[in-house]
């Protein structure tokens, strides 16, 4: 069992550690990064918590459809946003195969609805298309230029996909 709520400040340090154990060292984030993400946009920054603790999270920011995010890139929200844009998603691994990941990314479905945003988009790296293939998204595969270099800034195979809301 978990619940949701919206990051805190004193989050930070449970979610670098739940980063830490996902993630290869290429895809790392610093915390200077990370808490910069948190600050830009609050009102969209979840966690998942269980009796344990942060078990789960998920940054997003308000953007346009088409507009990717480097690695270590700032959140730069558009005037007119039309997309929530969903940039890291985290699961710890003790708490896999609980419906943790889909219950955050549903759940800001309906914030980006209320909102009036039309699109939903995101970066899958280590291999995890086919999961958000089951929420819906699917792979983009005409790039421009500057969205091709935003996929390289992985430095691993990334792949850019959205969905309709």
């Amino acid at each position: 069992m978990h619940t949701l709520r919206l990051m805190r400040t004193d989050d930070l340090v449970a979610i670098m550690d739940i980063q830490l154990d996902v993630y290869p060292d290429v895809l790392q984030e610093a915390p200077g990064i990370v808490a910069q993400r948190f600050a830009q946009a609050p009102d969209l920054a979840l966690v998942a918590e269980d009796k344990r603790g942060i078990c789960g999270y998920l940054f997003s920011y308000r953007s346009q459809q088409g507009a990717i995010t480097p690695l270590d890139g700032l959140f730069l929200e558009p005037p007119h946003s039309d997309c929530l844009y969903l940039h890291d998603l985290a699961v710890a691994p003790r708490a896999l195969k609980r419906g943790i990941g889909p219950s955050l990314v549903k759940h800001k479905f309906n914030i980006a609805r209320a909102a009036g945003l039309q699109h939903c988009a995101l970066v899958s790296v280590q291999d995890s298309a086919p999961f958000w293939q089951r929420l819906g998204f699917e792979k983009q595969d005409t790039v421009n230029p500057e969205q091709a270099d935003a996929l390289e800034s992985y430095g691993v195979p990334a792949v850019y996909m959205q969905r309709s809301l």
